[in-house]
């Protein structure tokens, strides 16, 4: 196992490396950005009014979900324990500068997440069930076409389905039963029995049951999550402007032995920060895409725009809460890792006697409809490969993986979702800048027509995208 374990860190190291998937991450996000002319900017107002206050297309369009649902159920596929370990993970080795990494990694992240949401449901299909299938497994294939497009939509579809049993369940599963076991003295083994039980339950009944579950779910989470922040930093306000101080001039510094910290450098807050920042939002990943394309939309771009607003909220909201909290209480500078370092964060102030718990609670309601979404995300892929007859197969399996994951080590587990994150974003990033002419000139045209997105559906009835 020792050996397994070396292998899987310099994989992880060479993939999240500065020479490989950082540049292209980076450079993927900025390239997008600028073609788009800042479109994450210019658009975050009216794209957040049509997906949270409008939430659904009015008279439906084609698809299986509303696109308030597509954006809940991404947003339970991302805000899960990336927000709460993960930030503890990138902010523990990397420094509070890992935290302008992430910042970093959400802004140019998405103009990358509008491209591939925008792809994923243009270029989506009707399965054998009926249901719509998209995401990069199809417009790479469709939209590249040739050998290029075939070999990039194969490995994304491969890398994906096995993706989903790290970043979306093992990791998820085993950071609940650590987070249960450390507070509440609950048993791995009991945790990843009952969570091994409401997943599968949830999974029969597809995507409407999904979209149904975190519609209700997600916004509640992340309310009650924001919340316990606010009380926290409410106490420690007068530590935030130095907090802000630290995390800039850390980024670009490296951060100093201090406490139980050992110090990092620049390359490592830079190296955490993107590879946590990815994992909290999956911008650039392909996976949004995957629910965008089964959203009841009437135009790509509506509801592109909808499912970039995933990231805002997941990474300029959610992870910028956990991490200030982590910074203005000196918890990063202690002893304690992962959930347990932002428990110990939010035991500060007013939820001293309750902060352990709070973070406990909240990790399983992230982490379990992370295991939700992704779910959805794996079975699609394997579908594309296998056909609609490895669905439940797939499902059964995943489901049992949630055992598993709860019982797990848990170094080993954040090692294998480092790599399968990092091979399963590198041909989406490819095929996002391979097709990222398609991207610009049909954004412009419709922009043009509807630029607050207010058009009723009638107006986009004769609308012929350019090619």
């Amino acid at each position: 196992m020792e050996t397994f374990a070396d292998i899987v860190d310099s994989t992880a190291g060479f993939v999240w490396g500065p020479f490989f998937l950082i540049p292209l991450l980076l450079g993927t996000g900025l390239f997008l950005t600028v073609r788009l002319r800042g479109l994450q900017f210019r658009k975050l107002g009216p794209a957040l009014r049509l997906g949270l206050v409008q939430r659904k297309e009015a008279h439906g369009g084609a698809g299986d979900i509303s696109h308030y649902q597509a954006l809940t159920t991404a947003l339970a596929a991302t805000v899960g324990v990336g927000n709460i370990a993960g930030v503890a993970t990138a902010i523990g080795i990397g420094g509070p500068g890992a935290l302008f990494w992430m910042w970093v990694t959400g802004l140019v992240g998405m103009a990358s997440k509008y491209s591939e949401a925008f792809l994923g449901s243009k270029f989506r299909v009707v399965d054998e069930k009926g249901e719509q299938r998209g995401g990069p497994q199809e417009y790479l294939r469709r939209a590249i076409g040739g050998p290029v497009g075939a070999v990039l939509a194969v490995a994304f579809a491969v890398f994906a389905a096995l993706a989903a049993f790290g970043i979306g369940n093992m990791t998820q599963t085993n950071t609940i039963a650590a987070s249960l076991e450390d507070q509440f003295g609950v048993p791995p083994l009991a945790t990843g029995l009952v969570v091994m039980v409401l997943v599968g339950v949830v999974l029969v009944g597809g995507i409407k049951r999904i979209g149904a579950v975190t519609a209700s779910l997600v916004p509640t989470m992340i309310l009650l999550y924001l919340v316990a922040g606010v009380l926290v930093l409410g106490a420690n306000v007068t530590a935030i402007p130095g907090a802000f101080a630290t995390i800039f001039t850390d980024a670009f510094t490296g951060t100093a032995a201090t406490g139980g910290f050992v110090g990092s450098t620049v390359a490592l807050a830079l190296q955490y920060g993107v590879a946590r920042g990815l994992f909290s939002n999956e911008s650039g990943l392909g996976s949004a895409a995957i629910v965008a394309a089964a959203a009841k939309s009437h135009h790509p771009v509506r509801q592109g725009l909808v499912s970039m607003t995933q990231t805002f909220i997941d990474t300029l909201v959610v992870v910028t809460f956990t991490g200030l909290v982590i910074v203005t209480s000196g918890a990063w500078t202690g002893e304690a890792e992962g959930a347990a370092m932002t428990a110990a964060a939010m035991s500060s102030g007013p939820l001293s006697s309750i902060g352990g718990a709070v973070v406990a609670i909240a990790v399983v309601f992230f982490a379990l409809s992370t295991v939700i979404g992704w779910a959805y995300y794996g079975e699609r892929c394997a579908t594309t490969l296998f056909g609609i007859r490895v669905s439940l197969p797939y499902r059964a399996l995943f489901t049992v993986a949630c055992l598993v994951g709860a019982l797990w080590e848990l170094e080993l587990v954040w090692g294998v979702a480092d790599v399968l994150n990092g091979l399963m974003a590198l041909p989406n990033l490819i095929g996002l800048l391979l097709l990222s002419g398609l991207i610009v000139r049909e954004t412009r045209a419709y922009l043009e027509r509807d630029p607050d997105l207010t058009d009723p559906p009638s107006a986009l009835e004769d609308f012929v995208p350019t090619r």
